[in-house]
């Protein structure tokens, strides 16, 4: 049960319920459990697929040269237990759009010295975070939860965004409740103090797990596009890398944009193609005019 990811609310019922946390998980192909699925009990959830045949992977690394085995830790096991049953159970797809972000950075630019003064980091993450959360609202299919036997779409009315940080024991998603009630400068403050614990390891189970989506960023590194693999039991993942400079079309003629790459995947089961473009072009409408962010 260690490996489980779940709030104290949700243990206390799974031990009056007699319900193996662990059990329930596995049977998920995932480390988080929520209330709901205490409330299904598991009945229904999928069991994960056979295991495929690993004999590849069993040789002899050291007849070819000097190796040295390093074993992976408890935490990425879980990490790559996750992505394994996310990856062969969902049917995927990323949709990759652009949203010019040259106002949105003006803005932010001209917020430097009150960030000063507040002591807080405005990063463009907190827009991001902002404008996923609108969107997220405006398209509620897209904040919802599909149950493990793909039978019942859970619709939410809260919106919540996991945060992806890269920390040196692995790949962590603490998340920002009720992020579309939130204004920039607290999102900001709360994504600076996630971000910190969870380099430090101390997020609290309750503090992950329940998202509507997850964002996860690249821009620091770089790049300019990649497939994220979605979180169940979220139904989309925001993937976001650099802006860059490009000539844009006007009407009349090329001026210089900042444009920001988004990829979106979506589980197909629920989401549509269509769907999925629709949503991406408010989310870069939306980025492409901070005004509509702080209304």
């Amino acid at each position: 049960m260690s490996d489980v990811i779940a709030s104290p609310s949700v243990r206390r019922m799974a031990l009056d319920r007699g319900i193996d946390l662990a059990a329930l998980a596995s049977s998920l192909g995932r480390e988080t459990i929520t209330r709901d699925d205490l409330d299904r009990g598991g009945a229904g959830a999928q069991a994960p697929a056979a295991e495929s045949d690993t004999g590849l992977w069993d040789v002899d690394h050291a007849a070819w040269g000097t190796v040295t085995a390093e074993p992976t830790s408890r935490f990425a096991r879980v990490a790559a237990r996750n992505l394994t049953a996310a990856a062969r159970e969902i049917p995927s797809v990323t949709h990759h759009d652009s949203a010019d972000i040259t106002a949105l950075e003006a803005f932010r630019a001209s917020l430097r010295d009150e960030a000063a003064a507040r002591g807080v980091r405005l990063t463009g993450l907190a827009f991001h975070v902002k404008a996923l959360a609108r969107a997220l609202q405006y398209f509620p299919r897209f904040n919802a939860a599909l149950s493990g036997d793909g039978e019942t779409l859970y619709l939410k009315d809260s919106v919540h965004v996991g945060i992806a940080v890269d920390t040196p024991h692995g790949l962590m998603v603490p998340v920002i409740r009720d992020a579309a009630d939130k204004g920039l400068w607290a999102l900001a403050a709360e994504i600076a103090d996630l971000g910190s614990r969870a380099r430090d390891r101390k997020i609290r189970p309750d503090e992950m797990g329940g998202a509507s989506m997850s964002i996860s960023s690249l821009g620091g590194i770089g790049g300019e596009a990649f497939t994220p693999i979605i979180n169940p039991p979220e139904l989309a993942i925001l993937g976001i890398t650099r802006a860059e400079t490009r000539p844009r079309w006007t009407g009349e003629r090329f001026e210089p944009a900042l444009m920001l790459p988004l990829d979106l995947s979506y589980d197909h089961r629920v989401i549509n193609g269509a769907d999925a473009a629709r949503f991406t072009r408010h989310l870069c409408t939306l980025l492409g005019d901070p005004r509509t962010l702080l209304l």
